[in-house]
């Protein structure tokens, strides 16, 4: 037996040997083949974003992608031509000269090449898509361009997708403070440094922006003076319960008062700066609150907030060493989420536009008759004059008129007229005012940049000169009154250079806020009329409803010059601008301010500087006149 087993081992003994290399081998081919396919990806990758093979939508989308890859094509080779010599000679000096010259050209053939072949590709694959893409449009259906293909559209589930996923980025996909998970997250909770405000609201310091909201109406209305009439401390409740809320309601105020508690009173006026929200700023700046409806939160706005939200962020990675790896995970988890929340917040602002625009137009949807329909006209005509009487309201008027009736017309078009024939006008129209907005922009910016600089030359030079004399007078030099009174002339001229950069910029801003109006506009009415919940009759008829409204609002708007709109009232901007600051500062504090309110006060500010100015120029004609007296 033991003579068998012996034999048995030496002859296993060999086999065991012949497999391990076998073993060896597979790994290598199975680690080479895993390399290959990461390389294959990585050239798929790169070969996608430098030219656009993504479906097209239809053979004008065709055109458009294949020119891109040809115009992709042509520069990278270009590129390649001039780049590939200089790294070669870098690393081998001639000779690598010579070789990089060698691959710079055979890049510079190859990828114009490449492009061409793919943009005749795209081209093809989008006119092949057309017929498909006339007979979706005809049913009503719209283009999904993350997915790349035709989708039945629905709005409502849109809306409640939409809140969802934002509820998912608020929470950061985790549980909240309420329902059954709430000893889960009491267990759980946030650290913050001072917890005074989230106790008096009764919410966890995990609580989401809705829980907060909800929290502060149940709060107030057990404090609220009216109602507690007996309670001599109630009013005292009740600012202190409101300026919680703002507090914690708005995402930057709230970040800060976590990390740093609540502000001391000696930094008191450097707290309120902070608080000052830029979505409030310039609604009253703007005076868009009457025509918040239609565009939601303009887009100069909701820019303004995320900056300072991405300065206080900025601020928070600085101290990234002292939180803990939880900590710092959801904050670098917050800052890769911040192009999506961009995305969906303006996802968002079109669904709202959009319910609402379906909101204004029940009235003529519902009409009977030819009375009703004048009822609904009447309407319309009511709610443009109550606009138009507001600072910026002509202007809104046109920006929103144009852009309403126009998308009402295409879609109209498309859907009534052999081949969308009849929607040709509408995007002429269309691609003409956006063209013009695009040199206006650029004309503006141009404009804002020249009158800038300039003023801030003059401003730095003012400066200069003030600083000089102040060294001067340090080093033991006197000033009489007379130097005196000329740096405070000096001073004002400067603040004055300042002033009249404001219409450039202003300017600028409303050419920016047209571009961003009608891209809103556009996706709003998109989805009111690709909505699959109604018919595609009714569709039709939201359009010509939404025809009227916008045609309504652009001819009150273009007859009160809004179409020509010219800045030139610095005094009125700056009545605004100071109004939009003591605003949000009492927003901040908890004090509720309404639109008349801010109309109000911009009004009594105007009348303020009107009597400044009046006294300035009294005051000066007198000091002329004592002037001239003592000449003779």
């Amino acid at each position: 037996m033991k003579s068998t087993t012996s034999d048995v081992s030496a002859a296993a003994a060999p086999a065991d040997a012949a497999s391990i290399p076998k073993q060896d081998e597979q790994h290598m081919t199975t680690t080479e083949q895993q390399e290959i396919d990461e390389d294959l990806q990585e050239a798929s990758e790169v070969f996608n974003s430098l030219f656009s093979t993504r479906r097209p939508k239809d053979g004008w989308a065709g055109l458009s992608s294949g020119l891109k890859s040809i115009g992709k094509g042509t520069a990278a080779g270009v590129a390649s031509l001039i780049a590939q010599p200089i790294a070669g000679a870098h690393e081998n000096g001639v000779k690598g000269f010579f070789g990089g010259l060698a691959t710079g050209v055979a890049s510079a053939v190859a990828l114009p090449v490449t492009g061409v072949c793919v943009g005749a590709y795209q081209m093809s694959r989008g006119v092949a898509n057309s017929v498909e893409a006339m007979n979706a449009s005809k049913q009503g259906m719209m283009w999904d361009n993350e997915k790349r293909e035709w989708i039945h559209y629905y709005l409502e589930k849109d809306k409640e997708l939409v809140e969802k996923r934002e509820a998912e980025l608020k929470s950061g996909g985790g549980k909240t403070a309420s329902g059954g998970n709430l000893a889960a997250a009491d267990i759980n909770e946030k650290k913050v440094k001072d917890r005074e405000y989230y106790d008096l609201m009764g919410v966890s310091t995990n609580a989401t922006a809705g829980e907060i909201k909800k929290a502060y109406y149940k709060e107030a209305r057990k404090c609220h003076p009216d109602k507690c009439q007996d309670d001599p401390e109630a009013a005292t409740k009740f600012q202190a319960l409101g300026h919680a809320y703002q507090i914690l309601s708005n995402e930057q105020t709230r970040a800060s008062y976590d990390k740093n508690g609540k502000p001391d009173s000696n930094s008191a006026d450097a707290n309120l700066a902070n608080e000052i929200d830029p979505l409030v700023f310039f609604a009253v700046m703007f005076g868009s609150h009457l025509v918040e409806p239609y565009i939601g939160e303009l887009w100069i706005a909701t820019t303004a907030d995320t900056l300072m939200k991405d300065a206080m962020e900025q601020q928070q990675s600085m101290d990234m060493e002292s939180m803990t790896e939880e900590d710092a995970a959801k904050f670098l988890a917050s800052k890769s989420a911040s192009s999506e929340e961009m995305t969906l917040k303006q996802r968002k602002r079109e669904v709202k536009c959009a319910l609402n625009l379906r909101e204004k137009i029940i009235l003529f949807m519902e009409a009977k008759d030819e009375d009703d329909i004048m009822a609904f006209k009447a309407s319309i005509a009511q709610e443009a004059s109550k606009i138009v009487s507001t600072s910026f309201g002509a202007t809104f008027l046109v920006a929103i008129g144009f852009t309403l009736e126009v998308e009402a017309e295409e879609y109209i078009g498309v859907q009534t007229s052999a081949l969308g024939m009849g929607a040709m006008n509408a995007r002429f129209r269309r691609t003409r005012k956006s063209t013009a907005n695009n040199w206006k922009i650029m004309g503006a910016g141009i404009n804002a940049a020249t009158t800038g600089r300039k003023a801030m030359k003059e401003v730095e030079a003012v400066q200069k000169q003030m600083e000089e004399k102040k060294a001067m007078t340090v080093a033991g030099e006197e000033q009489d009154g007379k130097d005196n009174a000329m740096d405070e002339e000096k001073a004002k001229m400067a603040a004055q250079k300042l002033e009249e950069t404001i219409p450039a910029l202003l300017e600028l801003a409303w050419a920016i806020n047209n571009r961003d109006i009608s891209r809103t506009l556009k996706g709003a009415c998109k989805k009111l009329f690709s909505d699959a919940e109604v018919t595609i009759e009714t569709r039709i008829r939201r359009a010509e409803a939404v025809y009227l409204l916008g045609s309504e609002f652009y001819t009150i708007g273009k007859e009160c010059g809004g179409e020509k709109y010219d800045v030139k009232d610095t005094k009125d901007i700056k009545a605004r601008a100071e109004v939009a600051v003591m605003t949000t500062m009492a927003k901040a504090q908890g004090q509720e301010v309404t639109e008349d309110d801010t109309e109000d006060m911009i009004r009594r500010a105007k009348d303020m500087q009107q009597g400044r100015d009046d006294a300035e120029a009294a005051a000066a004609n007198e000091k002329a006149a004592s002037t001239d007296e003592n000449m003779t």
